[in-house]
């Protein structure tokens, strides 16, 4: 057997291992907590007084307007100096669900804009309250909207822990580079560690795929094209 394929079966179960046990938390996580804050962020921006939309508007300009590692390290390695110290998964989580939450809101916040002036009307007509009418007619419809850019934000997402290596959390990338550290083949195990990231956005671009046919069956885009 050729050495760098032996290299990559050895450390193929530590870099699925990093990966099953960081990397998807990360990612689980970040993007649950980060869609909650988005969907947050979008109400405020799109309903609330003007201070509290002046206050989200600037929020998702600042994280819109630096780079993610930068805000990791600003966490986990700037905090410190305020005397607020962070580990470095929960450095990663918080730093991971602050930016897909400013994302996201602007998706979110646009699915809803897309929904007619009609279908408020239509709920108002029948008695229902704002409340009722955000969480019965308008989240469904600017959900199925929001479904394809959320998609591709979670795939991203996926690829974007890597980032997190840089924090010291032992996910899927730094794995790989303990690995290199001691076998002095990187190119070999950074090919590993792409090719990994590589099937698993090809598994969740394929749900994706599957998820929006599931969406678009009682008629759309999709099916106007059949």
């Amino acid at each position: 057997m050729p050495h760098w394929l032996q290299l990559m079966l050895d450390s193929l179960g530590p870099l699925l291992w990093a990966a099953v046990k960081f990397t998807a938390p990360l990612t689980i996580l970040s993007f649950a907590l980060g869609l909650t804050v988005g969907l947050i962020a979008a109400l405020i921006r799109l309903f609330a007084p003007a201070p509290f939309a002046a206050a989200i508007r600037f929020y998702v300009w600042i994280i819109r307007g630096t780079p993610l590692l930068v805000q990791l390290f600003l966490i986990f390695y700037g905090l410190p100096s305020a005397g607020i110290i962070i580990d470095a998964f929960p450095a990663a989580l918080i730093g991971f669900t602050l930016n897909i939450g400013a994302y996201s809101s602007e998706i979110i916040r646009a699915a809803i804009s897309s929904v007619p002036r009609g279908q408020w009307e239509a709920s108002y007509s029948i008695g229902m309250s704002f409340q009722q009418t955000i969480r019965r007619t308008i989240l469904p419809q600017a959900g199925r909207v929001a479904v394809p850019p959320l998609s591709n934000t979670f795939i991203s997402l996926v690829k974007d822990t890597s980032l997190a290596a840089a924090i010291t959390v032992p996910e899927l990338f730094q794995a790989a580079q303990r690995i290199v550290a001691t076998t002095y083949e990187p190119l070999i195990l950074y090919i590993e560690a792409a090719l990994i990231y590589l099937a698993l956005s090809s598994i969740l671009s394929a749900l994706q795929v599957r998820l929006e046919h599931r969406l678009n069956r009682y008629g759309g885009f999709l099916e106007a094209r059949s």
